[in-house]
């Protein structure tokens, strides 16, 4: 008897953000190779939203108006940020976050956030600090294929990096990190160099056609989500990963037989 689609987990994904001379970067990690799903891959930040970010509680620490699953993707975004990468996306709950803060707030909680012997909810309270959720543009949303045995219900953000703050990998799930032009990132994907994945090569195809961080987070906004999943599809030349062309991605399919 035929198993039913594994139910996919919801989960939220971060494109850190910055100009460099030579044009727009984005922050990606190397996950390990010991992780259960996507080893050894370069990826965006990010991972599964906990039950505490749907806390009604934390409601009160975040900025911008949204309905309650779309707030809890972005409070897992903004947590999932700073576990993976130090990069805090917050405001003072009275002021602006000062650039001298980033570092500390960094080496005191990282850690503790990330091992959850801190939650996120308390760390807020403690540096009376709110999540920066409406700095958080929607970008993209993708489901795993239902053959998968795990699954994963992913939206995606483009955030700007704020000033005086870098990334920087947090040495468990990640094991490398790099800022990189999305054309270049494009390129050691294609030539091997790279191990990145379907997706993740879809949305930097859509990144690459921006000239520095503005135009990107310009684009996103104007630019409708539409919701994709992957389906393997067989052409005279083989198999090939592949996706709608009406969800507007400059990379619509990828080969498998090569």
């Amino acid at each position: 008897m035929e198993r039913p689609p594994a139910i996919p987990k919801p989960a939220a994904s971060v494109l850190i953000l910055r100009d460099a001379p030579a044009g727009l970067e984005v922050f990606m990690v190397l996950r390990s190779p010991e992780l259960n799903f996507s080893s050894g891959a370069l990826v965006f930040p990010g991972g599964k939203v906990d039950p505490e970010d749907a806390d009604p509680a934390l409601a009160v620490r975040t900025t911008g108006r949204f309905g309650e699953a779309a707030r809890a993707h972005r409070i897992a975004g903004v947590r999932e940020a700073f576990e993976e990468t130090g990069v805090l996306l917050a405001l003072r709950a009275d002021n602006m976050l000062a650039p001298e803060d980033g570092a500390r707030i960094e080496a005191r909680w990282r850690v503790a956030v990330h091992s959850g012997r801190v939650s996120f909810a308390s760390f807020l309270e403690a540096e009376d600090l709110v999540a920066d959720t409406a700095a958080l543009c929607h970008c993209a949303h993708w489901i795993t294929p239902e053959n998968s045995e795990r699954r994963f219900d992913v939206h995606f953000y483009l955030a700007a990096l704020p000033p005086s703050q870098d990334g920087s990998h947090d040495g468990s799930e990640s094991v490398d990190s790099l800022w990189i032009r999305p054309e270049a990132a494009l390129r050691d994907a294609a030539d091997g160099s790279r191990p990145i994945m379907f997706p993740t090569r879809a949305i930097l195809s859509r990144l690459a056609r921006s000239r520095n961080v503005q135009d990107a987070l310009r684009r996103a906004a104007a630019e409708p989500v539409e919701t994709v999943m992957t389906r393997i599809a067989a052409t005279p030349a083989g198999r090939v990963l592949r996706i709608p062309r009406s969800a507007g991605y400059p990379m619509s399919e990828l080969a498998l037989d090569r």
